[in-house]
């Protein structure tokens, strides 16, 4: 029986993917301890893991801003990740000198992880949620004007953070090194090798292992006469209600089955009288909902593009910054999807029309998920790690 820790940000899209892994490697008869947030408290317990709590190490002012900023503003990331590491040294190195782990795995963007594992000097991997990133794909990265105007604005305080790391003994080169590995660190990454840009730059050590998709019982996909249209930005930057509203405007007289997710903080009754063919929650069951959809409108998130492409569903691509900007691109690249130019309701339906319409879209977009489906997922994620732990890597 091994042992084996988790940390990760507090965001869904870091720590959804890796609770399949964490079933897998307890149904297995591993143990696994995850040092994470409250709000994903249950799903850690229910796969099984001993959950430890990291809410009060987290700066009150980067967790109350985290959601807003960790998508536009880097300076605040790498501010959250520094202090939050100093934060939590003596606890968690203590903790760990108890637990004895045989690894760890660390969020890409959970640097303090990856710290503590060097301190102490136990085994680390790193869990990729996004595409891998190193000098070559680090330059698909086409940031705004405001977004690049944050990162020169803030190389000051980045730079502090780095400083006071160094101050307290651990090994910080730069900010690079906190968001970018090297090909010598063993990596798992949840896309394939055949969606990951660049994959060929990518040593042995990059183990793509296809999405890690929550398993749930399958949906019944009958002949219909009517296309199912599911639209969500995600869980993070949704409140868009000029958007919602465009979709609204764009769909309410077509022959169309729309699910639309506007976000827990957007009031639904803002929308005043909702169509007939519409249904607007504050979330879905998403993986439940692109079994039966016939096209996804997204902001690009990477899980919710690895769900849509895992499901073989093409997309409408809407996306807000530019992490999510490469997601688009790759998508399109893949004709698995087309670019939405402007979110006014003309062009909404146009693009919807033209992805339902042009049989490439949906047939790419399968492709794409016969190599999801290949690579292994949750399953190989847990066959990493062990191996990691046998001395096989």
């Amino acid at each position: 029986m091994s042992k084996i820790v988790f940390f990760s940000i507090p965001a869904h899209g870091h720590i959804n993917p890796t609770i399949p892994v964490v079933t897998e490697l307890v149904n297995r008869g591993h143990q696994v301890w995850y040092y994470a947030f409250s709000e994903f408290q249950k799903q850690i317990e229910d796969a099984g893991a001993t959950y430890i709590a990291c809410d009060e190490f987290l700066p009150r002012l980067t967790q109350k801003e985290l959601n807003h900023k960790a998508g536009k503003d880097f300076a605040a990331l790498i501010e959250m990740i520094a202090d939050t590491t100093i934060a939590l040294d003596e606890k968690v190195c203590k903790e760990l000198k108890t637990i004895h782990p045989d690894c760890i795995v660390f969020d890409s963007l959970c640097l303090w992880g990856r710290l503590f594992a060097k301190k102490l000097g136990i085994p680390y991997i790193c869990s990729t949620t996004s595409f891998a990133f190193n000098q070559y794909t680090a330059k698909l990265i086409k940031r705004s004007f405001l977004e690049l105007w944050r990162m020169i604005t803030g190389m000051s305080r980045i730079n502090k953070k780095v400083h006071l790391l160094k101050s307290h003994g651990y090994e910080v080169e730069n900010f690079v090194s906190i968001v970018q590995n090297d090909n010598e660190t063993d990596t798992i990454v949840y896309t394939s090798k055949e969606f990951q840009p660049m994959a060929h730059t990518f040593s042995e050590r990059y183990a793509f292992v296809g999405p890690s998709i929550r398993q749930s019982s399958s949906v019944q996909n009958d002949e219909k006469d009517r296309k199912a249209v599911y639209i969500s930005l995600g869980t993070v930057l949704n409140q868009n209600q000029d958007f919602y509203q465009s979709c609204i405007e764009a769909f309410a007289k077509t022959d169309y089955d729309i699910v639309m997710s506007v976000g827990e903080k957007t009031e639904i009754s803002s929308f005043g009288n909702i169509p007939e063919n519409f249904t607007v929650k504050n979330s879905v069951d998403q993986i439940s909902v692109l079994q039966t959809a016939d096209v996804f409108i997204t902001h690009c998130g990477m899980n919710s593009v690895n769900e849509s492409l895992y499901f073989g569903v093409p997309m409408v691509l809407f996306p807000q910054h530019s992490e999510q900007r490469i997601v688009a691109d790759r998508v399109a690249e893949l004709g698995a999807g087309l670019r939405l130019k402007r979110k006014k309701p003309k062009y909404l339906a146009t693009t919807v029309a033209e992805v339902l319409e042009n049989w490439t879209y949906q047939e790419n977009a399968q492709k794409l998920s016969r190599t999801f489906r290949n690579a292994g997922g949750g399953v190989e994620a847990a066959n990493v790690i062990l191996n990691k732990i046998r001395g096989k890597t």
